[in-house]
């Protein structure tokens, strides 16, 4: 298994906004999360790679390190995930939340949504030698609605350069985050795939 190494994704990962290096870390370590719970993406589901996507166990709890670029958002409580890597520098992350109630679910959701739009910003300013710039993608019309982000970071002081791709979906009182990283640039990011894969998360949650 590959993680991202460049000085960015360090920094990221110690500050709990990990681009690629976060969703690589095994999930085994952790209790399951309970069959009975939302359904998770499974690795065919992820945009396609150059290398198969393996898919880490369903486990309660947030994920090591917490949410990219949205930490300090969910709750441990009531909440899962699932990891995603390939054999390449590709990785990928799902966290699902149930809340007590939709109105409760609609202000994680949207909680979730500032912190995506302002993680460019907060990079900048922890690490004054990285350009960040962060973009929305839209809204996709599936149950209570999705929304996809993206952050292109670039270090300046070894040139290279990471790509997420970030999404926040809503079913009810279930709120999923969907996260995609590798190097390269927002070009180089499969964004039709992921709003694919977006879709299906956020419809399957309670097929």
């Amino acid at each position: 298994m590959h993680a991202l190494r460049t000085a960015l994704t360090a920094a990221l990962a110690a500050a709990g906004l990990g681009l690629a290096t976060a969703p690589l870390i095994p999930a085994a370590a952790a209790p399951a999360a309970a069959r009975t719970g939302p359904v998770f993406l499974d690795a065919a589901q992820l945009p396609p790679s150059l290398t198969p996507w393996t898919a880490g166990a369903v486990t309660g709890g947030l994920p090591e390190g917490d949410v990219p670029c949205a930490p300090g958002v969910l709750p441990a409580k009531g909440t899962a995930h699932r990891v995603f890597h390939t054999e390449l520098d590709t990785g990928g992350l799902q966290v699902t939340t149930v809340a007590p109630t939709a109105a409760k679910a609609a202000e994680t959701a949207a909680g979730l949504r500032r912190a995506l739009a302002a993680c460019a910003d907060r990079v900048e300013r922890q690490y004054p030698t990285t350009e960040a710039d962060g973009a929305y993608h839209g809204r996709l019309a599936v149950e209570d609605g999705a929304h996809v982000h993206s952050l292109d970071t670039r270090d300046l002081q070894v040139g290279s350069t990471d790509i997420g791709l970030f999404s926040v979906g809503r079913d009810g009182r279930t709120v999923t985050y969907v996260q995609w990283g590798q190097m390269g640039d927002l070009e180089d990011a499969p964004l039709d795939a992921f709003k694919t894969t977006t879709r299906t998360a956020v419809d399957q949650l309670h097929r």
